[in-house]
């Protein structure tokens, strides 16, 4: 049985709506999309050179439109690490690329990702213990392309506790060891932006250090707003991307401006007002008749508490969804209605299609959400990377004879 919303901070605070009615809040990160985009331009002058000790040389990075992406000249192949539920797997499958391994910790997002993905080898349980070689020999050590995936990132999230000393900020130090370990071509890894500016930048260089390390020295990173690419929600990811021939690492150019954006009704209104289908995840926290009248008074931008300003916080009529998420039990509001939104609800505005379902109890379904990576924004970069793979399958022809 569902239980009855009745108080998510009963015992810190007594609740009053915020009364404020808040702007929206676009372009979250755009100073630090702007000292990327100075740093690339003064690294086109080797004159320049505090920037390039720095670590800010990024004359590699390009971006590519993906409106009308060439033909893959290969079967191409990924391998995902820290997979989640499997929502930058779902956007390279689009891509029309094809998971061959993952690796996920947590049993839920993992029984989630095997329901999804059931060709893909899968191993569930601490990376440290995964043994790449072994993992592949199994299903006939076929040729990697691609390793992608996004290590943990409370560490790093301003909307975390943000600790440098975080033992989880260095389990990228895991992901470099397999890409080592499988010598892919490109690599793609994505994180928070907080990331780059964390320790003043020091972890940014530390982590393209470790990759230039094994091989891959000429390492990207940009800032991709995913409501660039049509997801209908504001949530900027940062994305570093290298390779191991020495070629371009490609980006997707934005496809939408910000007035454009796809506003959160574009891909909600047709789900039922307040019938819950869990067959398709779309359930709610049930809350009583006075907790929905409370609800009612919240404004857009505005949260039911004072102090957890993130938690039932309503969302913007006419807006991309704000950056989704579970937290602590609350979700975000719904922008006209008076509930909070639902797991499915959530999964549209992260670009899930409703054939892909979630294991586990609603609570556990929204956590994996919102912990993942818009398959949209990840099928945008995986657009983005087929003319480069094209390019090395035909040096590769044409060597060979």
């Amino acid at each position: 049985m569902e239980a009855t919303q009745l108080s998510l901070f009963a015992h810190q605070e007594e609740q009053k709506p915020v009364k404020r009615h808040k702007k929206a809040k676009l372009g979250r990160y755009e100073r630090i999309q702007r000292e990327l985009e100075v740093c690339d331009q003064l690294s086109l002058n080797p004159c320049l050179r505090h920037a390039a000790r720095m670590g800010y040389r990024d004359s590699y990075k390009i971006f590519i439109e993906v409106d009308s992406p060439p033909a893959p000249a290969d079967n191409y192949t990924f391998v995902d690490l820290f997979s989640g539920a499997g929502g930058m797997t779902q956007g390279f499958f689009q891509a029309g690329f094809q998971p061959i391994a993952s690796v996920e910790i947590n049993e839920i997002a993992s029984l989630t990702y095997r329901k999804n993905f059931p060709q893909c080898h899968h191993f569930c349980g601490d990376i440290e213990k995964f043994d790449s070689h072994q993992w592949l020999a199994e299903i006939g050590s076929p040729k990697v392309h691609l390793v992608v995936g996004g290590p943990p990132c409370q560490g790093f999230s301003v909307a975390g506790k943000r600790n440098p000393d975080d033992p989880r900020n260095r389990l990228f130090h895991e992901f470099v060891r397999v890409v080592s370990e499988i010598r892919p071509w490109y690599v793609v890894m994505e994180n928070v932006p907080g990331i780059l500016t964390i320790k003043n930048g020091t972890v940014r260089q530390e982590i393209c250090e470790a990759f230039a390390n094994i091989g891959y020295p000429h390492i990207s990173v940009a800032i991709l707003e995913s409501a660039a690419y049509g997801v209908p929600q504001i949530r900027p990811r940062t994305i570093f991307i290298a390779n191991r021939f020495g070629m371009a690492n490609p980006y997707p150019k934005a496809q939408l401006l910000p007035h454009q954006y796809k506003p959160i009704e574009s891909v909600i209104f047709d789900l039922p007002e307040y019938i819950r289908i869990p067959e398709i995840n779309h359930e709610w926290t049930r809350h009583s008749p006075e907790y929905m009248e409370r609800i009612a008074k919240v404004p857009p931008g505005g949260s039911l508490y004072e102090k957890y300003l993130d938690a039932f916080k309503r969302q913007y009529p006419g807006k991309p969804s704000m950056t989704v998420k579970e937290n602590h039990g609350g979700t975000h509001i719904h922008p006209y209605l008076n509930r909070v939104i639902s797991a499915r609800e959530m999964a549209r505005l992260q670009t899930f299609p409703d054939t892909f379902l979630f294991a586990g109890s609603m609570k556990k379904a929204m956590w994996q959400i919102g912990n993942a990576v818009p398959p949209r924004l990840a099928e945008c970069i995986g657009y983005a990377l087929i003319s480069c793979l094209n390019d090395i399958v035909q040096k590769q022809t044409n060597d060979a004879f």
